[in-house]
């Protein structure tokens, strides 16, 4: 028996909110295969072009994924996360919703090679802690870090629970060493068997790979990372000006 609507939203936004209810029930999880259009027309009594609608805006939420030739998938939204400041992992995620935490994989000190070295403006072979963390949102891994600190800081910043207490945090609250501004770099990798296997994706799945390198006062180099963030999962997002064009007043007069 179709489903009877009761409401002052378009028809395909009341199909689109049923589907997404679905979702948020468990009646479709994640990677399952939505019903061919056939099905869906005689569960909501609705045409064709309706259930296209209502597919193609939930495709816009990220919340499905056509497949040509395969059909749609229900699939995990993806995060969006906004390049307009800084900010770190808890921070961006408690902004979108999400309830981040950590696991800790390993902390140990070790010699600097020349690229961590060139980061912290050390030389190259001087000690330097070495952490790595799995983050999750929502129970969900989301992105691999590694963080390197100077040894005196990082000494501080191990002896905390990692795992609960982020090292921003730590560095700006518990050290008083503020966190000035952050210099990023952003490609796209596919992801080693090692780094795979802590995001839980196939190794060689698309991943974001960001390096950032976060200063305190003076320019003094404090925190560097290598962050690999699962591709499936988080969008980037920031905003840019257009530069005045030199001369254009003149032109214009």
């Amino acid at each position: 028996m179709p489903v009877v609507f009761n409401s002052a939203l378009p028809l395909y936004a009341q199909v689109e909110a049923a589907i997404a209810s679905d979702f948020a029930t468990g009646q479709l999880p994640v990677g399952s295969r939505l019903p061919a259009e056939d099905a869906l027309c005689a569960r909501f009594g609705v045409s064709r072009t309706t259930v296209r609608a209502a597919i193609q805006a939930l495709g816009e939420r990220g919340l499905v994924e056509i497949r040509r030739g395969k059909g749609t998938y229900a699939t995990q939204p993806r995060i969006r996360q906004e390049l307009t400041e800084l900010s770190g992992f808890v921070e961006d995620m408690r902004a979108v919703g999400r309830h981040p935490t950590a696991r800790l994989i390993c902390k140990q000190i070790e010699p600097a090679g020349k690229e961590v070295a060139d980061k912290l403006a050390l030389l190259t072979g001087e000690r330097v802690y070495r952490i790595e963390r799995v983050r999750l949102a929502d129970s969900v891994p989301i992105s691999f870090d590694e963080t390197y600190l100077p040894l005196k800081i990082g000494e501080k910043v191990v002896a905390n629970d990692l795992e609960a207490e982020p090292i921003f945090s730590l560095l700006e609250e518990k050290y008083d060493l503020p966190l000035i501004e952050a210099e990023y770099q952003l490609e796209a990798r596919a992801a080693e068997p090692r780094i795979a296997q802590h995001l839980q994706v196939a190794p060689e799945s698309p991943i974001f790979f960001i390096e950032r390198t976060t200063y305190s006062a003076g320019s003094r180099p404090i925190d560097y990372e290598r962050l690999y963030y699962r591709g499936d999962m988080i969008r980037f997002v920031t905003r840019l000006a257009r530069r005045p064009r030199s001369g254009a007043a003149s032109e214009d007069a």
